[in-house]
């Protein structure tokens, strides 16, 4: 495993990537590379009350956020993985156990391997189990053509609502 999924009940939101990038699996840290914007948009979306270091993802639950990747098993680019390294019955079953509010994938190529079919950006209309589905722009430098931060603005509001019910 590259990295540890941080899971458990409870969770408001679980992001679901492809795979670790190579610094992320060098430095064991989710979302490690420093053109990555993940960090920058959790604490913008007001996910998290400060911006973390990629080092501090494992305070993350503390939070009511957990994390997982599609590939536990092999790290790099998308282009770079082999072909069965998407596990996707494996992240159905952590789902169906740990039951977060939202399920937030982190680009739209892990939400399409994940759920079967196209996808667009914001809430999705199915579910795993009860959990709730988005789909999020990709984070990382090599996507910053598609950049937006508005669907994890949309994202914060979401979870804000749920933690408030």
């Amino acid at each position: 495993m590259i990295l540890p999924d941080l899971l458990q009940p409870g969770l408001a939101l679980v992001f679901c990537g492809t795979a670790a990038g190579k610094r992320s699996a060098a430095e064991h840290a989710y979302y490690a590379h420093p053109g990555n914007l993940f960090w920058r948009a959790l604490h913008e979306a007001r996910l998290t009350p400060r911006r973390l270091a990629p080092s501090e993802f494992p305070v993350l639950p503390d939070f009511g956020i957990g994390l997982t990747d599609l590939a536990k098993r092999h790290s790099g680019n998308d282009n770079q993985l082999p072909p069965d390294a998407f596990d996707v019955s494996a992240l159905h079953a952590k789902i169906a156990i740990y039951s977060p509010h939202v399920l937030a994938f982190t680009s739209k190529n892990a939400a399409r391997a994940a759920l079967g079919h196209a996808v667009d950006y914001g809430l999705q209309t199915g579910h795993i189990g009860t959990t709730q589905l988005f789909v999020l722009p990709s984070p990382s430098g090599q996507a910053r053509g598609h950049w937006q931060i508005a669907p994890w603005l949309a994202l914060g509001q979401l979870v804000e609502t749920l933690r408030n019910r």
